[in-house]
């Protein structure tokens, strides 16, 4: 049996939402209602930005094909990240629950103020959620699980276990975990060395694995990836197999 590409699927749904805007806007045909896909503001700026290249401008109609691209590449995309982000979520939630099947409550996306020990932000403040969570006794375990590393998320770190430390309320330790899959070197470097005031930012850098890492840079990295070298070498960044093992 032969499945269509994504790309084919995305140009089918396309094709179906013009159908659909058009059989609905049928009854308002004449009054100066928006067509579909119509976006001014941004065909401005791609008008803007590629408009000196062009030996001429582009009849309308393409324009509104053209934005209608724009948003459901967007909408696909942002789909696709959030889907292999829960996965990999649900995944490592699933190796714990397999790994200690009594002795640990394991929580995916949940609520920071529904954990033990944390309470809830104030009334202008949005909730705090948590990739995974780790509960055994008194001893508590955020997990930050990201299959990537983006710049973005670099900076989300900091701000997340500022709040999850404010939000304390129990005045107890807890353990603040990086799980990832991320292969580039500054980015993992940058994760192992992050700090907040003295002490490192992460209890543990986890990787799913180092090996493939120290396989990809070689035996002659330099500059970021002979550090991450050296970070796995010392066991700050840890396979996953390892970090469970401690865990246990």
């Amino acid at each position: 049996m032969a499945f269509p590409r994504v790309k084919d699927l995305a140009s089918r749904a396309l094709a179906i939402r013009t159908t659909v805007y058009e059989l609905q806007r049928a009854p308002y045909a004449g009054r100066g209602f928006p067509e579909p896909g119509e976006d001014s503001e941004l065909v401005a700026l791609i008008k803007e930005v590629v408009g000196k290249w062009m030996t001429e401008e582009p009849p309308e109609e393409e324009f509104r094909k053209l934005t209608r691209r724009i948003y459901v590449y967007i909408t696909q995309e942002n789909k696709r990240r959030n889907l292999v982000g829960e996965g990999f979520e649900d995944v490592i939630a699933v190796i714990g629950r397999l790994r200690f099947p009594d002795k640990t409550e394991i929580r995916s996306r949940c609520l920071l103020h529904d954990l033990p020990g944390f309470h809830a932000p104030p009334p202008n403040e949005k909730p705090r959620r948590v990739d995974l969570a780790l509960i055994r006794g008194n001893q508590r375990t955020l997990v930050s699980a990201k299959w990537s590393i983006r710049a973005d998320r670099e900076e989300q770190f900091h701000t997340d276990f500022e709040a999850y430390a404010r939000l304390e309320s129990a005045g107890q330790d807890f353990g603040y975990t990086l799980i990832t899959n991320e292969f580039d070197a500054a980015r993992l470097k940058a994760a192992c060395d992050r700090r907040r005031q003295n002490a490192p930012l992460f209890t543990h850098v986890v990787h799913v694995n180092p090996d493939a890492v120290l396989a990809t840079y070689g035996e002659t990295a330099r500059g970021s990836a002979r550090a991450v070298s050296g970070h796995i070498k010392h066991g700050r960044l840890m396979s996953l197999e390892a970090w469970l093992e401690k865990f246990g």
